[in-house]
């Protein structure tokens, strides 16, 4: 991510503050700050009662009962705790998806405020509130101009986003289809843009990851008669070595990928040839081709190192989220939107992909799709901690320009607002 100047920092918290009040604003900077204390009482309920993936049974309600109120046409239980709502336009015309993920982390809140985690070791500490909040509040302001869209929106909420990933099965559900959604937005907020930025990125913009199991099989004797054994421990030291080659001698430089071997176990007793290692890991990659590749070679070293030693290897993939790739194009509108909305100083061009996951690459799978982050740093209110940590915040003023962004990003492919 780019790195922001203090001194920018707080110039830009000051244009957000100045951009509200400026008569030349735009209408759905204006609209939506209209919703900023009810979407700040939303983000706020979310938080203090937050919800492992795929338990998110008191969250799908809450969204259900807002939906209603808005009078939103929705299914439930899509996925388990999935929700799929639809804004049917005036006119015939294409559908875009709008999606936010609900579920929390096993994190306990430590922040000092009034809307602190109820839940003993659950907390949103990575912003899933704010997206759930984001996406109503952008579904408010396109329901009431629906009669001026050519087309549909889909609202997606989407369950364990942190787990197990509720991505494919929500399309293998069919989320996608009647009518068919043919450009997806996402976003995630970030602690590391300032409230009032958005950071961008063309093509590669996650990993995909893959858990590996490594199993040695060898053959135990006494440690004094080596010769009558199989050494599980020497072919695991020796198939370490070798998988280094696989990043550094198989996969194109100008690609990336990631394999790190976090745990080892094996042996019995000091003075016996182990006949069993089993290795857990990781595989990191951008993109579909390398990732087969590393697989394919990482099969094959474990294979070809037991076999040569005269044991035998064996690996078990578990296949993790795909890689997020992104469309060019569909960039372009956000940047353009962004533009619009902020001023061209709000955009940050994000210059390396992250070899973290994210499971909206399914939906950017099924449908050209944006997928960008959404600043909500502010050091002036001390809300400065990364995600995943115990004092996570937002800069609640997010909440009303991500909703203006998200309409205008479907407004601008179904029809312009008044």
């Amino acid at each position: 991510m780019n790195k922001i100047d203090k001194k920018d920092k707080g110039k830009k918290i000051d244009r957000i503050d100045q951009t509200l009040k400026n008569p030349k604003t735009h209408t759905l900077i204006k609209e939506a700050h209209k919703l900023k204390d009810w979407m700040t009482e939303i983000r706020r309920d979310f938080h203090k009662n937050p919800e492992f993936g795929m338990e998110e049974f008191r969250t799908m309600g809450k969204i259900v009962e807002y939906l209603e109120a808005l009078g939103i046409e929705y299914t439930s239980g899509v996925a388990n705790t999935g929700v799929v709502a639809i804004i049917r336009g005036g006119k015939e015309g294409k559908t875009v998806g709008l999606r936010a993920d609900m579920d929390a982390l096993p994190i306990q809140d430590e922040k000092d405020v009034p809307y602190k985690s109820t839940v003993a070791g659950k907390m949103h500490a990575c912003g899933h509130d704010a997206h759930m909040t984001i996406l109503l509040g952008a579904a408010k302001l396109l329901k009431d101009k629906k009669d001026q869209l050519k087309g549909n929106v889909k609202l997606f909420f989407q369950p364990a986003e942190e787990t197990v990933g509720g991505a494919r099965p929500m399309i293998e559900a069919g989320c996608m289809e009647n009518p068919k959604v043919e450009v997806m937005f996402g976003l995630h907020v970030s602690s590391e843009i300032p409230t009032g930025e958005i950071g961008l990125k063309y093509g590669q913009m996650n990993a995909s990851s893959d858990t590996i199991k490594i199993i040695l099989h060898g053959k135990s004797s006494h440690g004094a008669y080596p010769h009558k054994g199989v050494d599980a421990i020497m072919m695991a030291g020796q198939a370490l070595t070798a998988l280094q080659s696989v990043v550094s001698r198989n996969v194109d430089p100008r690609n990336s990928a990631v394999i790190t071997l976090g745990t080892i176990k094996g042996g019995s007793q000091g003075n016996i040839i182990a006949d069993k290692v089993e290795m857990v890991g990781t595989v990191r990659t951008l993109d579909p081709t390398t990732r087969s590749l590393v697989i394919q070679r990482v099969e094959k070293v474990v294979n070809l190192v037991a076999e040569a030693m005269g044991g035998k290897g064996e690996l078990i993939r578990e296949e993790g989220y795909a890689a997020l790739i992104n469309t060019d194009s569909i960039v372009d509108i956000v940047k353009l939107n962004s533009e619009e909305l902020f001023g061209a100083e709000s955009i940050n061009i994000i210059k390396e992909p992250s070899l973290g996951v994210e499971d909206f690459a399914y939906f950017a799978q099924a449908a050209p799709s944006a997928f960008f982050r959404l600043g909500c740093r502010n050091e002036e209110k001390g809300i400065v901690h990364d995600a995943h940590y115990c004092l996570f915040d937002i800069d609640e003023e997010c909440l009303v320009l991500g909703a203006a962004l998200q309409a205008k990003n479907v407004l601008s492919l179904l029809g312009e607002e008044d």
